[in-house]
C-alpha cells in the first residue's frame, strides 16, 4: 500500500497491522494532529477512524473488481489528548455485498477510550469501460 503523498503522510498515520478480523493504525498527537488550543483535532481522529474503516473494508474486496469509499461515519469524542501517540483499532460489524459498518476504538498510550467512532463503507463495481 503506497502512502507517500496522501493523508496518512501527511499527519503521520502508520498502519501497524491488519487482516479481516481487525485492522490497527498509530497516529502522532503533534503540530500536524492537534487543534489550536493543543489538544488532538477531533477531525484527525475521524480521519485516522475513517482510514483503518477503509484499509479494513479493501480485506474483504476483490480489488479488480471492487472498490470501497467511506459512506458515513460519526465520531463520539470522550476524553481530550494533548502529547503522545494514538491508536485505532478497527472491527467489522457487518460485511455485506454493498456495503460495510465498522466500530473504531482510539485510544491513548494508557489504554484510555479516546473517541468512539462508526463507519459504514460503500462497495461499488468498477466500471466496464
Amino acid at each position: 500500500m503506497e502512502t507517500k503523498h496522501t493523508l496518512l503522510e501527511a499527519l503521520g498515520i502508520e498502519l501497524t497491522e491488519c487482516s479481516k478480523e481487525r485492522c490497527v493504525a498509530v497516529m502522532p498527537v503533534d503540530e500536524r494532529t492537534r487543534q489550536p488550543f493543543g489538544y488532538l483535532h477531533g477531525g484527525a481522529s475521524v480521519a485516522l477512524a475513517e482510514t483503518v474503516a477503509s484499509i479494513g473494508a479493501y480485506q474483504h474486496i476483490d480489488p479488480k473488481q471492487q472498490a470501497c469509499f467511506g459512506l458515513e461515519i460519526n465520531a463520539n469524542h470522550i476524553r481530550p489528548v494533548k502529547e503522545g501517540t494514538v491508536r485505532a483499532v478497527a472491527t467489522p460489524f457487518h460485511v455485506g455485498k454493498t456495503t460495510m459498518v465498522f466500530n473504531i476504538e482510539i485510544r491513548d498510550e494508557q489504554d484510555r477510550l479516546n473517541c468512539i467512532s462508526r463507519c459504514t463503507m460503500a462497495v461499488t463495481q468498477h466500471s466496464s469501460s
